[in-house]
């Protein structure tokens, strides 16, 4: 067992010798770590060793008991403080209450007595480090929930709903500080399909080591956005400084990623923003960098405006209508693996990348249309997809042939194709995650009572990144994994509490929680009484 550190402040000499050389420290479960003979002397050696109690005499020379307490207090909030003092000293016990003190002892006290408060106040300090350690896991455990409020927080972000001083408040909630003078978004995701047949077995992984690496950069906040990978906010305090720590960070994904290489990934970066309501401009150059994933060639990152340059060869140049056909492979892979949130996504790269001349040309305008058509029609006819189940988009096809002159008017018409193109293959294949869903329920009745369960591990039982299987469950389910995975063992032990002789903590174990004390906390906390409480019903 931690022991207990303790600190003591005495200005006379021979009763702070009394205390300290009066009790045997070790034994009693403390460590004696530090003395002084008034606050002044004491303060900073406090500030160092960060006693649990503090033993200070009320009145003494230069800083009295009091204002160190005050000083303490403000630094370890946490911290038990017993005073001394004579019997003339009331006033001063009064104002010792106000700041919080724990305990008020007369002088002369003896180490019997002084012993005895401090077995009081130390279990109190236990068992407020009980309740801490179970309020950490919990909020651990929790840990999806709080990602679905952060990215919540980000949109607002990015939509420039909030005022500075809203997002600077909002971000301290999530121990980010946003106060800074420069910004930058980058958007990146790692790729491995979305049915669990095409996911390589280091999926989960990477995604961990990832998060490990953007928690120890102290200038960079992520943010999950589910099928869409990561955003990452950095801040800076200027310009320059702000280059360098999005190619440094870069920089430690892509070695990272270059270990792992059946893994591919894609990173956009957009332009800098020198206040928090610029981050809408920043994001949407971003994510116009990101969706250079459906276009070019994977495994790097690119930067607002690179896109162009970076194609591969004849992947979105079309200069003429041979050229046109070598779109075809990247709608194809898009339908084939594509998700219908990335569908506006994919319909503006598509558009963005094709020279503006290609339509200032009414036939090759009609060529391109009647080219996206054939494309899904054909990948629709090999799906099992009827006529029937198209006909509305047959229609919306002659129509756009004639009446279709911007381009985004073709964004627009790809955009209805491609999504429908892809709500039909969902149907059809029964790819509506409805089977990655069965699973997932199936792994977690199956082992929910493993203390090994997480989201991660149902993750790679499916074949799914995390942060996009928790995107997918929680819509699907209308709730998180971790509520539904707690709703299910709640349930099983709530029965077993009315149906079995089994103890409370035999009953936690059984369900999944090897600490009975968790078990407890949890189940108050879910079930609004404790599992004792759930018991007693049964008799009434």
């Amino acid at each position: 067992m931690e022991k207990i550190k303790i600190f003591l402040v005495e200005d006379e000499i021979v009763i702070r010798n009394g205390i300290k050389s009066g009790i045997e420290w070790e034994a009693e479960g403390y460590e004696f770590v530090g003395e002084a003979s008034d606050g002044e002397l004491a303060y900073p050696m406090i500030l160092k060793e960060k006693p649990d109690i503090l033993i200070t005499d009320i009145r003494m020379p230069f800083m009295d008991g009091l204002e160190l307490s005050r000083l303490v207090k403000q630094e370890f909030p946490d911290i038990k403080i017993l005073i001394l003092s004579g019997y003339d000293e009331f006033d001063y016990a009064k104002a010792a209450i106000k700041l919080g003190v724990t305990e008020y002892l007369l002088k002369p006290v003896s180490a019997s007595k002084l012993l005895e408060s401090l077995r009081g106040v130390s279990e109190l300090i236990r068992q407020e480090r009980g309740e801490k350690e179970l309020l950490m896991r919990y909020s651990e455990e929790m840990r999806e929930n709080t990602e679905h409020e952060k990215l919540k927080f980000f949109s607002q972000l990015i939509s420039g709903e909030l005022s500075m001083a809203e997002a600077i408040e909002t971000g301290k909630q999530y121990g980010m500080n946003l106060t800074a003078p420069v910004y930058g978004v980058m958007l990146f995701k790692v790729f491995g399909g979305t049915g669990k047949e095409k996911q390589p077995g280091n999926l989960v992984e990477v995604c961990e080591r990832l998060e490990e690496i953007v928690e120890k950069t102290e200038y960079a906040y992520s943010f999950q956005r589910g099928v869409d990978g990561w955003a990452y906010l950095l801040t800076a305090e200027d310009e320059r400084q702000m280059e360098e720590r999005i190619r440094n960070l870069a920089r430690q994904i892509k070695e990272l990623m270059d270990g792992y290489r059946e893994v591919e990934y894609f990173g956009g970066i957009g332009s800098l923003a020198l206040r928090l309501r610029e981050l809408p401009k920043a994001f949407a150059d971003a994510d116009h960098a990101f969706s250079g994933r459906f276009i070019s060639a994977l495994n790097q990152f690119v930067k607002v405006g690179e896109l162009k340059q970076l194609q591969e060869p004849g992947d979105f140049e079309v200069k003429g209508f041979g050229e046109i056909e070598r779109t075809r492979t990247s709608v194809e892979k898009f339908l084939n693996n594509g998700t219908q949130e990335e569908v506006e996504s994919f319909a503006r790269a598509y558009v963005d990348e094709m020279p503006v001349e290609n339509f200032k040309s009414t036939l090759m305008r009609q060529y391109i249309i009647m080219d996206i058509y054939i494309i899904i029609m054909t990948f629709c006819e090999k799906m099992g997809v009827s006529d029937d189940d198209f006909q509305n988009e047959a229609e919306d096809f002659k129509d756009a042939v004639q009446k279709v002159h911007t381009v985004k008017e073709i964004e627009d018409y790809m955009r209805r194709l491609v999504g429908r193109a892809i709500e039909l293959r969902d149907a059809v294949s029964g790819r509506r995650y409805t089977d990655i869903i069965e699973a997932a329920k199936e792994q977690i009745e199956n082992t929910y009572m493993s203390e090994d369960i997480s989201l991660n591990t149902v993750a790679a039982k499916v074949g799914m990144s995390p942060s996009y299987f928790s995107s997918v469950f929680s819509r699907e389910m209308g709730k998180t994994f971790v509520e539904y995975l707690t709703a299910i063992r709640m349930d099983k032990a709530k029965e077993l509490l009315m149906c079995s002789p089994m103890k409370t903590s035999e009953i936690g174990y059984e369900v999944g929680y090897k600490d009975p004390h968790y078990f407890s906390y949890i189940f108050k906390k879910t079930q609004g009484c404790s599992p004792k409480e759930y018991r007693a019903r049964r008799k009434e």
